[in-house]
């Protein structure tokens, strides 16, 4: 029995299969990721390129923290800052809540609020170039193979990007397009040990974050969280709430 075992064990189709199997694990969710953002910068070239001007993977530093932005637009009619979701599935959440849910048969996977994310680029965006933020527009793109059931305009699937961003045809912006965009260029960060920091801070901070919300304890404010109920369901809130309005759905 022991010499069947480890003939099979030191197989070396069953070692190709483990190996690859565990690259799968590794590799995957870079590959969708990079596959969401390639889709959405092909559906952007179809933008008049004397009209829009087109930045894409853009990192800058404010205030000691770094933002890793897919695409940012720029236009007269506004600076679209677009977060790329490669996401299926069924998508729930509010523009309030700390999470949203992607449903996927059965099952449940939970992620940050992307719109959260996205006005953390605009603000950065907005120091960057020393402008208000009323010029930006924030757009969450998910992948035609969701769909979604949330309440923002401005979150959509892939499909209607162009449809979304030519909506938009009152000019507001009496800056040089071409300038803003030197600027953006100046402060983007293409030295690759400086980025590869950036993503093991996020996955330091999140986990710094989760510890905090076992323990009942807000992430945003360090007040109490308590359970709460709404039409979305029981969720953790903050009992700093109406000034603090962090929110958490209890899985």
């Amino acid at each position: 029995m022991l010499q069947v075992l480890i003939s099979f064990i030191t197989n070396p189709i069953i070692i190709f299969i483990f190996i690859l199997d565990i690259l799968l694990i590794i590799i995957y969710p870079h590959f969708t990721g990079f596959m969401g953002e390639f889709w959405v910068k092909k559906q952007l070239k179809k933008l008049d390129k004397k009209e829009y001007l087109i930045l894409n993977n853009i990192m800058i530093n404010d205030n000691n923290a770094t933002h890793q932005i897919d695409h940012i637009v720029i236009s007269r009619y506004g600076i679209f800052v677009i977060e790329t979701k490669n996401y299926s599935g069924i998508i729930k959440g509010n523009k309030y809540s700390n999470e949203w849910v992607q449903i996927l048969g059965r099952n449940k996977y939970y992620f940050k609020n992307p719109l959260f994310q996205n006005y953390g680029h605009i603000k950065s965006l907005s120091n960057v170039l020393n402008m208000d933020e009323k010029y930006f527009i924030s757009i969450i793109c998910f992948s035609n193979r969701s769909q979604l059931k949330l309440i923002d305009v401005n979150v959509i699937n892939l499909y209607i990007l162009i449809e979304t961003i030519k909506k938009y045809k009152q000019p507001i912006i009496e800056n040089d397009i071409y300038e803003l965009k030197k600027i953006i260029l100046q402060n983007n960060i293409v030295d690759g040990e400086v980025r590869q920091n950036h993503v093991i801070n996020i996955r330091k901070k999140l986990k710094e974050q989760n510890e905090l919300v076992k323990n009942n304890i807000c992430p945003k404010c360090g007040g109490k969280l308590v359970q709460k109920q709404s039409k979305y369901g029981y969720f953790l809130g903050c009992s700093n709430y109406p000034k603090c309005h962090y929110i958490k759905n209890i899985k």
